[in-house]
């Protein structure tokens, strides 16, 4: 080989093992869709969209949010969502369908609140005899409410009489117009009540009075934390260790960084839900405990809660306890 050769084989090498390093640092993902509800649980993944944080996994991220639990269950069969931020109870009602889902994250710890026009309300155990307005149905809002209302009629308090409105849109519509006096909300509604209130001419006295969080607790000191909801792996990623193990750790950082900057946050998240004002984003996240932690850390309080609801709700998670390989990457 003459010396103009083996030049040209050296650089024909050098080339191809450049591409080759190229092709390694490569995202392996064209486009990652994350999805979540227009809830404080999501922010941080459109906190993750904004910042490129998966831009090392995938050449396009994409947050899309879904409006119900029934169409975020057709976004997973139909395999339009990779993560998503979901109440615990659906991956697993999910996984006990069969389906390959598995809960990587829990990161709020009730996010519903008890809002009220009467002073002497101070607790959800104040409401004995009352009506309770509740846009929560067939989910995990519902069946908690439900449970800790049972549980209080069986100590001895006066019923409490759940009226349910179509959306948390008309229960606020209820409690502006003067037709109702208690309403319980998950943020950010809760705030855009309140919100909502102070921007009428003549405000009625509106003030929070409880998160369910606060009352779970002391109603079950057996099961006191509530493990709301988290971030989910769809079967479309759920066998990728290494993807789900970056996602998940990306999600805790922005969820950090959201619970430190909370005006940012919802400035960020205004982009995705205009039609919520700043100031009530801003008051959902610090009012909400928003604290990411894997879901291999926190097994013992979710399957804790999955217990309770299997012997009062099976059906919220499929009439069974979810399997060991269900929790984290």
């Amino acid at each position: 080989m003459n010396h103009f050769s083996v030049a040209t084989a050296r650089w024909v090498f050098a080339g191809a093992a450049s591409l080759a390093s190229c092709a390694l640092a490569a995202p392996a993902l064209g486009t990652l869709t994350l999805g979540g509800p227009g809830a404080v649980v999501s922010y941080p993944l459109m906190h993750m969209v904004e910042t490129q944080a998966l831009r090392a996994h995938a050449q396009n991220v994409e947050f899309r949010v879904w409006e119900s639990h029934d169409q975020l269950s057709a976004l997973l069969v139909q395999k339009k969502l990779d993560f998503s931020a979901a109440p615990t109870t659906l991956p697993a009602l999910l996984a006990s369908k069969g389906q390959n889902t598995r809960l990587l994250s829990v990161s709020v710890w009730g996010l519903v609140w008890l809002v009220s026009t009467d002073p002497k309300v101070q607790r959800f155990a104040d409401l004995g005899g009352e009506e309770l307005l509740s846009p929560f149905q067939h989910d995990l809002g519902d069946v908690l409410i439900d449970t800790l209302l049972t549980a209080q009629a069986q100590d001895g308090q006066p019923a409490v009489k759940v009226r349910r409105t179509r959306t948390g849109q008309d229960a606020i519509a209820l409690m502006l117009s003067g037709q109702g006096r208690h309403v319980v909300l998950a943020e950010p509604m809760a705030s855009m009540l309140l919100w909502r209130n102070q921007q009428q001419r003549a405000p009625r006295p509106l003030h929070r009075v409880q998160s369910l969080e606060g009352v779970w607790a002391t109603q079950f000191p057996a099961q006191p934390s509530l493990p709301q909801a988290g971030l989910m792996a769809n079967a479309t990623v759920a066998d990728n260790r290494a993807l789900s193990e970056a996602v998940e750790q990306a999600y805790a950082a922005s969820a950090r960084w959201c619970k430190a900057q909370a005006l940012e946050c919802a400035r960020i998240a205004h982009k995705y839900l205009p039609h919520m004002p700043v100031p009530v984003l801003q008051q959902a996240i610090e009012v909400t405990r928003l604290e990411s932690r894997p879901a291999t850390a926190v097994r013992a309080q979710l399957q804790a809660l999955y217990t309770l609801l299997q012997a009062k709700h099976p059906k919220a998670i499929g009439n069974r306890l979810p399997a060991d390989g269900f929790y984290g990457p």
